[in-house]
């Protein structure tokens, strides 16, 4: 079966941060997510690991 789409505010709940985290980290950050339409959507399996390889850091560039 595959993986489930999450909206913004699941993804956002699911990492701990706000929704305008969520889409300022696509837009600095490269934070992996497909727009379906009008909606942001997220594969969970890929953005822990994008959070993991360190993409979510406040380290500058």
């Amino acid at each position: 079966m595959s993986e489930p789409w999450l909206s913004a505010d699941q993804i956002a709940s699911h990492l701990g941060v706000t929704k305008d985290t969520v889409y300022a980290w696509i837009a600095d950050k490269g934070m992996p997510a497909h727009k379906v339409g009008r909606l942001w959507k997220f594969q969970v399996s890929e953005v822990d690991e994008w959070v993991r390889s360190g993409g979510a850091s406040s380290e500058a560039e």
